[in-house]
């Protein structure tokens, strides 16, 4: 009996559960990719803007920022590999990109050599030594507002230099100095500010002068009390920024983690109330981990294992939609989006229940991922209304206990391919500046579950799996990937993002595989998010039609227009002709560099 009910939700799956009613279409067609959507709609389209993907045979590089893009497409101009232009990239990023590029936090690393080989680099911050698993909460285990989020006490130990001299020793070709040499430059010599960075910087100095008493760093002036605000095109020059990357680019992992950068660091953390000790960093390590390899129809998935959530939940996700005929009910048409929502309802349930670090609790990540699993999370859902998240909880897996952010992607002429997704967390971390070294620090603190069912920043659940505990990494939605296709190099992706990151590269990709789009078509598309809690989908203006939009409210979907935008997407993909197409959000600064 059970067999033939399996058999029977499939068959209604596949073909008995489309509620979208036949309507014209009209095809935009570019040099690569096709992608239809109907005329019925009040969209002129459903593009963000219409920025072209760029286009190279040699190397393509996309990031954050153009002065670091140009970093990296200059590194593989001068025979450096993909590994090389990456950290030449993430240094780059800390100092053009200070709201999330960094030193003073962490990331992940997925990377594919010519030969299909893949490797996960997770340099993750930790908790410090002395850390606890109350420490935000006051004497009636209440939590203390803003404790984790602002201020010293709300810094796990750094992880992104320790990843880069990791990743350089294992797969780098051009020297250390050299690919240090151009973030060195660039803070020594200064850059000019975009009206982004401006913007950026004029917004939070409220903030560094309440934390950072008698620093000037990131202000206009060297007067505290002058009001002069950034304008595009100011130069900015970073003395001790540029003295901390070449202790790094002398003395590799003990210019940060040892010495005087340490010194100044902790004397930091212990000024401001920190834990974060000399001790804490010199025993810090990036940890090399086995990657989540799996099936998409005729596409491998290669991503992130936990610490990072982002690798399971987006296995999930695509595997739930995968019976679903997404190509041909269209892309954000009612029956797509509501597929999409439930999946991302039980995934995030079960990132709150089961997903921690690895080397603290047992993540049962083949159980998550695992098709008879997934079968089951749909067991309760129906086409005919919404699904209520307080129904919803983690999935049942048998002898399991419970217990601002930027991307970029590389690939080089030889088919090397990086994807690395690196944060502070918050935009500018927890506005702390390191004094003497000239850099934020990261607030990942409040990544931990600081209180289990108490929201983090980002409004994310968590529970016993990720409590705070000493030397134990916070977890994440990073999402760095990549995809095969048909055994080949397909594409790279990943955005930044907090908890929207897993949801905005599975609709990225999906975007290209189930809707016929190009790469920077992908990253335009519009986009929305649900997260299990809180109870509703939050949406671009324009993301969905209002046919789109009075179905699902029909069905009892809560959706709230964004004022704002989802996702920094930073994508590479390999066209059929072996050339590379380069994808930068248009939301942002984001820039594609191609040779």
């Amino acid at each position: 009996m059970q067999r033939i009910i399996v058999y029977c939700f499939s068959f209604l799956v596949l073909f008995g559960c489309r509620t979208n009613t036949p309507t014209r279409s009209t095809t935009i067609r570019e040099s690569q990719g096709v992608y239809q959507y109907r005329d019925e709609d009040p969209l002129v389209k459903p593009f963000y803007s219409d920025r072209q993907g760029v286009i190279g045979r040699n190397g393509m590089v996309a990031s954050a920022h153009p002065e670091a893009s140009q970093v990296g497409l200059n590194i593989l101009q001068a025979g450096g590999n993909a590994v090389d232009a990456a950290v030449a990239v993430q240094f780059a990023l800390a100092v053009v990109y200070p709201g999330a590029g960094n030193i003073g936090g962490g990331g992940f690393m997925v990377y594919r050599d010519q030969a299909g080989q893949t490797f996960t680099l997770d340099y993750r911050e930790k908790a410090p030594g002395r850390a606890s698993k109350d420490m935000y909460l006051d004497s009636a285990k209440n939590v203390i507002p803003n404790l984790s989020i602002l201020g010293h006490l709300a810094s796990g130990v750094p992880g992104s230099v320790d990843g880069m001299v990791q990743a350089h020793q294992r797969f780098g070709k051009l020297s250390w100095a050299q690919v240090l040499q151009p973030a060195i430059d660039l803070a020594e010599k200064g850059f000019a500010l975009t009206e982004r960075d401006a913007t950026g910087l004029n917004r939070i100095k409220t903030d560094l002068l309440r934390i950072n008493p008698g620093k000037t760093y990131f202000l206009k002036s060297a007067t505290p009390t002058d009001t002069t605000s950034w304008r595009k095109g100011d130069l900015l020059i970073q003395a001790d920024l540029a003295a901390t990357l070449k202790r790094i680019q002398a003395q590799g992992r003990a210019g940060f983690y040892e010495g005087e950068t340490a010194r100044l660091l902790a004397e930091e953390m212990k000024r401001g109330g920190g834990l974060i000790s000399e001790e804490d960093l010199k025993n810090y390590h990036a940890a090399w981990r086995d990657p989540i390899r799996a099936t998409y129809k005729n596409y491998t998935v290669l991503t992130m294992p936990p610490t990072s959530s982002g690798g399971v939940a987006l296995v999930q996700l695509m595997r739930l939609t995968e019976p679903y005929p997404l190509r041909r009910w269209g892309w954000n048409r009612d029956s797509t989006v509501q597929v999409m929502i439930e999946a991302e309802r039980r995934v995030y349930a079960d990132r709150a229940k089961f997903l921690g670090d690895p080397d603290f609790v047992k993540v049962p990540v083949e159980q998550l991922i695992s098709p008879e699993y997934l079968r089951s999370r749909w067991t309760d859902f129906t086409f005919a209304h919404a699904t209520d998240s307080r129904a919803i909880k983690g999935g049942a897996i048998p002898g399991y206990e419970s217990l601002e952010t930027t991307h970029f992607s590389i690939v080089d002429k030889d088919g090397n391919a990086v994807s690395i997704t690196t944060t502070l967390n918050g935009g500018y971390g927890s506005r702390v500046v390191i004094g003497g070294a000239g850099f934020f620090m990261n607030n990942e603190m409040d990544d931990f579950s600081i209180k289990p069912g108490v929201p983090n920043m980002f409004g994310l659940i968590g529970n016993q799996a990720n409590a705070i505990a000493p030397n134990k990494r916070m977890l994440s939605s990073m999402t760095p990937t990549i995809l095969e296709k048909d055994g080949k190099l397909f594409m790279v992706v990943g955005t930044p993002g907090g908890s929207t990151i897993i949801t905005s590269v599975y609709q990225t990709v999906l975007n290209v595989i189930e809707h016929g789009m190009t790469m920077q078509q992908a990253v335009n598309a519009l986009k929305f998010h649900h997260q299990w809690l809180p109870d509703k989908t939050t949406f671009e203006n324009g993301a969905f039609s209002e046919a789109t939009i009075q179905a699902l409210q029909n069905r009892g979907y809560v959706l709230e227009k964004l004022t704002n935008t989802l996702g920094r997407m930073d994508c590479i993909l390999i066209r059929p002709d072996g050339s590379y197409e380069g994808a930068s959000d248009p939301r942002a600064d984001n820039t594609a560099r191609g040779y």
